[in-house]
């Protein structure tokens, strides 16, 4: 997302109302995504202070209202803003399934209500978790203040510091070749490992928007 399609949002009404929408949705990801977190791996409990089906919720009606903003100023201004809303709206979906995605580690953690101790891959998948939470929250970061320079270093860090390590660790588990970890905590900590990945791939694709055009939005600049 360029600068001048940036400066287009904040001058414009209506895209600057979905622009701080698409903010908004971003902070309860964040909150949502330390709670699940926390009630993941450091209670024995499920229980956390949010309620996050309301907040997932909440999400999804931000989605639909930017696409109704997005939707509205383009009927009104003709084919000249296409590219910006198309861009806007790509972000938009990337958002709501951050959120989806934190979800699912609460519901993770509903069905595993013991703190998920990871065995022998547990230094693994902290450092897997560390890293996805400073993407995710950097992303943040980069996208609100349209930072260039922060956008194209964070994108080099998802393929090698997290892809792949998610990626070894599932396979590990479905080889045999993570054998101290019963089945239920196996499968926890495969789906953990899973749902950290697809997060911190829509925090790449969200940055991308600063450094890409909408056709290259998820990919290398």
């Amino acid at each position: 997302m360029f600068k001048q399609i940036f400066n287009l949002f904040k001058s414009e009404s209506l895209y600057s109302q979905a622009l701080g929408e698409c903010h908004e949705m971003l902070d309860i990801d964040l909150e949502m995504f330390k709670a699940s977190i926390e009630s993941l791996r450091k209670n024995d409990s499920a229980e956390i202070p949010i309620d996050i089906y309301a907040m997932d919720g909440k999400i999804n009606e931000f989605e639909r209202d930017v696409r109704r903003k997005i939707m509205t100023h383009l009927a009104i201004s003709g084919a000249d803003d296409l590219g910006s809303g198309l861009i806007l709206v790509s972000v938009v979906i990337d958002i709501e399934r951050i959120g989806d995605y934190t979800k699912n580690i609460y519901d993770l953690a509903v069905q595993h209500p013991k703190k998920l101790v990871c065995g022998s891959v547990e230094k693994t998948i902290t450092d897997i978790e560390n890293r996805a939470s400073k993407l995710f929250e950097q992303a943040i970061i980069a996208f609100k203040n349209q930072d260039i320079e922060l956008a194209r270093d964070l994108m080099k860090t998802y393929k090698k510091n997290i892809s792949n390590k998610c990626d070894t660790v599932t396979n590990d588990i479905l080889s045999g070749k993570i054998s101290d970890l019963d089945s239920n905590v196996a499968t926890s900590v495969a789906l953990y490992s899973r749902y950290l990945k697809r997060i911190a791939a829509h925090s790449r694709n969200l940055i991308s928007s600063v450094v890409n055009p909408f056709e290259r939005i998820g990919y290398p600049e």
